[in-house]
């Protein structure tokens, strides 16, 4: 039930920043189709920001210091682009078209998660 809520969480946040930024884009044939690739999307997403955004920032912590936690703005729109990379490189539809758009497109993602994570019960 945890791993469905994580999903669905990560794919809600994506949706609003597909519905809000066109550089942000999810193609499919049919409603069903887009819904299955963000939902997609959204795992690699979670699993992008579970496994190796703890890494970046811990080896780029000093520079997180010193920018005073901008630069975590930056990581978190790499990841988003990165996720882009590897949605491509599995033939699924998601698109970021550059690093202004993940970069404003990652920060309302952070916001939405902040908010849908409150809202849905984690099961603790």
């Amino acid at each position: 039930m945890r791993l469905v809520a994580w999903l669905v969480v990560n794919a809600l946040a994506l949706g609003l920043a597909i519905w809000l930024f066109e550089g942000i884009t999810l193609r499919g044939a049919t409603t069903t189709d887009r819904v299955l690739t963000l939902i997609v999307v959204g795992g690699i997403f979670g699993l992008v920001n579970s496994l190796l955004k703890p890494v970046i920032k811990l080896l780029s912590l000093p520079f997180i210091v010193l920018t005073l936690g901008l630069l975590l703005l930056v990581i978190n729109a790499l990841m988003l682009m990165l996720t882009s990379w590897i949605a491509g490189q599995l033939g699924l539809h998601f698109h970021v078209a550059g690093f202004g758009v993940a970069f404003v497109g990652s920060i309302v993602i952070s916001i939405a998660l902040i908010v849908l994570n409150a809202l849905v019960p984690d099961g603790d």
